[in-house]
């Protein structure tokens, strides 16, 4: 009978904490080089030979004090919940600080167990650790390993079946200079270190995070990508539309074959399978470029780098730095971003951060804005060279990072005024990326979770809008007397009833935001039959749309309300109805002013 005990891992943020639980249970949590990834329990199960252990994954934390969500979700877990054992996880690299941790944990648990991870890295700076004097002065299991070998895994494992065997007593609770001092002593005794003739991090961080060359990087490197992106998803995309709709007349052939009610083949075929196929095919691809480069550049160790650029500007706004790293996340996708903005230790800033990720476009509109990108401001070159949208696209993303701090700092002066706190930001190696693996994990873990999340979105909305545009009254389709009601707003805005319903209706998911264009103009109860960016070009034209038009809906693309996802999560992370009110009425007043000064300005000249 193999015996059944809790193993809690903690340890402070970019320690490889989350590798070493994917690497036991399986679970393939994302991995990332960067801090303040984790920031919720994730539970999983390792069987050994001699036992079955329930692995339990706290957030990362540099101390149990509670100053931040993470922090304050480690220690209520530590002191509230039943658990045989704590393994310590820390970096071998910088011991010293890790000890902190350590020390805080065997305040409070009476076994504890010390896991010293990234040995290998250690041993490249010359870095030597004596595991066993570390044992003996801690009084405490200590294990060396490198969570990316096998070797280390399977010691890991074995590790694990002394869990809850050694019982430490508990250690008298310091005050936070002593218990800095003793760690001091502690690595004093147990830790050499050689000259580390490896300048690479150094000469690297020289490029990346230079005041004259860091920002000019970084839009280098957000021009390759969304390059890359735009190159390699525009055929793929096309084809899958083509695919679309040819399955949605097959399949609104067989259901009018099996004689079912005329409206139940136009709700399912028209409606629910075309929106969602839309969605599909203009997601996707893109998603599938975008997320894995993201993902090697994270693993890589850049993102911190970027967030380190961004603190000065974030200052002067009096927001936290750390909220750059949360708009990075709200490029993939904004309800991850807002979730993200848990690792923010002040609530004033936090809050800040939550309110305003919404203005950094999300994947699910990108492929709109680039269409319409690539529709006028590229005379149709898309087809020919992808530089340009991408060009485009990353001054569009420029200004949403601007239009960012630009409400952050009204809010930090009005509504959520307070002082600025300040914040340690570790900046860990750079790390050879695990390419097969990032890749893999950012398709299994990115890719099909927001295109299942927008899939569950589409269909609803498809059928909303199939019923809204062909349901009549006194002749003309719900969706019409709506684009006709909204006409003389959307007008001032510089842009139509049309698009104003659309984003209204696209409140489920940006993804559908065109599709709901193209059939109110098209005045049809389905999307036509529209495959290509040509198509989509002599509709919109035809419909009144100019270089006018276009920039106001690329401005109110930015600055519009959230969507459902995302206003479901600041209602989660805030705990309040009226702050998910603000967060949609925020960016939608000032979208609404930004295009209506726009189309103002555009009219005088």
């Amino acid at each position: 009978m193999k015996e059944k005990k809790t193993i809690v891992l903690a340890g402070n943020p970019n320690v490889g904490k989350s590798t070493i639980f994917n690497q036991l249970t399986g679970r393939n949590q994302h991995t990332g080089n960067w801090t303040g990834k984790t920031v919720e329990i994730s539970e999983g199960i390792c069987e050994t030979e001699h036992g079955i252990f329930r692995i339990i994954d706290l957030p990362g934390t540099y101390s149990l004090y509670s100053r931040s969500p993470e922090e304050e979700i480690a220690r209520n877990y530590l002191m509230g919940e039943d658990f045989d054992s704590v393994m310590v996880i820390c970096d071998g690299t910088c011991l010293e600080r890790n000890l902190n941790l350590v020390f805080q944990v065997m305040e409070i648990c009476p076994s504890v167990m010390v896991c010293i991870n990234l040995m290998d890295e250690a041993e490249k700076k010359g870095i030597r650790i004596q595991l066993e004097k570390l044992e003996e002065l801690l009084d405490v299991p200590v294990i060396g390993i490198s969570a990316h070998s096998r070797s280390s895994v399977e010691k890991c494992r074995k590790f694990l079946e002394t869990a809850g065997k050694q019982k430490n007593c508990l250690i008298p609770a310091k005050d936070i200079r002593t218990r800095m001092k003793e760690a001091e002593a502690v690595c004093r005794q147990v830790v050499s270190a050689q000259p580390y003739p490896d300048q690479r991090d150094r000469k690297l961080d020289r490029i990346f995070t230079s005041r004259k060359t860091g920002f000019p990087v970084m839009f280098l490197l957000v021009v390759f990508i969304l390059w890359m992106t735009i190159f390699g998803a525009n055929g793929f995309s096309d084809f899958l539309l083509t695919v679309n709709f040819w399955a949605g007349e097959k399949l609104k052939i067989i259901l009018e074959q099996m004689d079912l009610p005329r409206w139940f083949c136009g709700l399912t075929a028209d409606g629910i399978f075309r929106v969602t196929g839309w969605v599909v095919s203009v997601m996707l691809p893109p998603m599938l470029i975008f997320f894995p480069l993201f993902s090697l550049l994270e693993d890589f160790g850049y993102l911190p780098r970027a967030a380190y650029n961004m603190d000065r500007p974030l200052e002067c706004c009096k927001a936290c730095g750390k909220q750059a790293l949360t708009m990075c996340m709200g490029l993939g996708c904004n309800a991850a971003g807002i979730t993200g903005c848990r690792i923010i230790d002040s609530p004033r800033e936090r809050i800040i951060a939550v309110l305003t990720n919404v203005f950094m476009p999300c994947n699910g509109r990108f492929p709109t804005i680039l269409m319409v990108i690539s529709i006028f401001f590229t005379s149709g070159a898309v087809w020919k060279s992808s530089l340009i949208p991408a060009v485009c696209l990353t001054a569009l993303i420029i200004f949403a990072a601007a239009l960012t701090l630009l409400v952050s700092r009204i809010l930090s002066e009005t509504l959520l005024k307070g002082v600025p706190s300040f914040f340690v930001l570790e900046l860990p190696p750079y790390r050879k990326p695990q390419i097969g693996k990032v890749i893999l994990h950012s398709v299994r873990d990115r890719v099909l979770f927001v295109l299942m999340r927008a899939v569950m979105a589409a269909a609803p909305a498809g059928a909303l809008i199939w019923i809204l545009a062909n349901v009549k009254e006194n002749g003309s389709s719900l969706l019409a007397v709506c684009t006709e009601f909204f006409e003389p707003l959307g007008q001032v805005m510089g842009l139509d009833g049309v698009i104003f319903t659309a984003f209204l209706l696209g409140f489920p998911a940006n993804e559908i935001v065109m599709p709901i264009i193209i059939m109110a103009y098209l005045a049809q109860g389905a999307i036509g039959n529209v495959t290509g960016l040509e198509e989509i070009r002599e509709i919109l034209l035809s419909n009144g749309w100019n270089l006018q038009t276009a920039v106001s809906f690329l401005i109110f693309s930015i600055a519009h309300w959230p969507c459902a996802a995302s206003a479901a999560a600041v209602r989660r992370e805030t705990g309040k109805i009226s702050w998910m009110i603000l967060s949609c009425l925020l960016p939608a007043v000032t979208g609404f002013v930004l295009c209506s000064l726009i189309n103002i300005l555009l009219e005088i000249i």
